[in-house]
């Protein structure tokens, strides 16, 4: 197997996302642009642009109709798939740090960090709805006082949003009345990263802790967990296999005075089941940063682009 190497950014990579047949590959980073490629060849298609600060997240619906993005530039933006049209812009107090589309594409879900005065809030959109993008007013916002959000995904059928918090905490919230349905808190420290499963029974976490861990989507009952030597920044579960990916290493900030082997710079492979590591993919020389599963492909992203 070849592995391909993508070059299309000029900073530190934030997210990578597959569209859900898996030709597509979404990825946004540190700069303003967010591209997309064939993941077949690793050929880029095009870019959205639009954002004047670090791109955070990205999604892309089911039909891939619709590009959702939000940036540290205070707006989560709303492009055409196929052209690259910008067909809305919502504007926000602070930094959009996740998103994402429900299940059926037609409900947009984003937070919002706790910074300059503001506080965090998950806002819900209808687009169905023009008024609310044209009001720019979303017709549920959550505030989260305790800690801020740093990942979110939605539940099964659209019905919940799990949101993984800077002290650790696992929320979730009702999409419909906006309460908390259901809080646990396994991991000690920041949650980086939070990915479903293909059927949406389960997700797995990824923390600074140093473990990733799978919880039940509905009931978020602990089930699994997986410890490594460093901190975890991403995690993906196969779509085919019981196998999971993590991916990590030291803070970028000390990568200059470290060298690969101990940097611990690989993504490492776990069976679900009896939570052993039965393999490694070596030879980044950065942390990496997403991770992201489709089918028998792979894709990670690292610091150094």
């Amino acid at each position: 197997m070849r592995p391909i190497l993508l070059q299309g950014h000029e900073r530190a990579i934030t997210q990578i996302k597959y569209n859900r047949d898996g030709d597509l590959l979404f990825t946004v980073a540190k700069d303003p642009v967010v591209n997309v490629w064939y993941s077949v060849n690793g050929e880029r298609l095009g870019t959205y642009n639009g954002h004047t600060g670090a791109v955070w997240c990205v999604d892309v619906d089911w039909d891939n109709r619709h590009v959702l993005s939000g940036s540290a530039d205070n707006s989560c933006r709303l492009f055409d798939c196929e052209t690259g049209k910008q067909l809305a812009l919502l504007e926000t107090n602070s930094a959009v740090r996740t998103c994402g589309f429900d299940f059926g594409g037609n409900i947009i879900m984003f937070s919002t960090d706790k910074q300059m005065g503001y506080q965090c809030f998950v806002s819900f959109i209808d687009l169905r709805d023009p008024t609310q993008i044209e009001d720019n007013e979303p017709y549920m916002k959550i505030p989260c006082n305790e800690s801020k959000i740093t990942s979110a995904v939605w539940g099964p059928l659209g019905e919940n949003v799990i949101t993984g918090h800077e002290n650790g905490e696992l929320n979730l919230y009702s999409a419909k009345s906006g309460e908390i349905v259901n809080t646990m808190k396994e991991h000690s420290k920041q949650i980086n990263d939070i990915q479903s499963s293909r059927d949406m029974t389960m997700f797995i976490t990824a923390s600074k802790d140093c473990t990733a861990k799978i919880f039940d989507t509905t009931s978020l009952e602990h089930q699994k967990t997986f410890r490594t030597e460093r901190p975890v920044n991403s995690a993906a579960l196969s779509p085919i296999y019981d196998h999971v990916v993590l991916g990590g290493g030291q803070e970028a900030m000390d990568v200059t005075t470290t060298s690969t082997r101990i940097g611990k710079f690989e993504a490492r492979f776990f069976h679900v089941a009896v939570e052993e590591e039965f393999g490694r993919v070596k030879g980044y020389f950065g942390p990496i940063n997403s991770l992201a599963f489709h089918n028998f492909i792979m894709f990670t992203a690292f610091v150094h682009v």
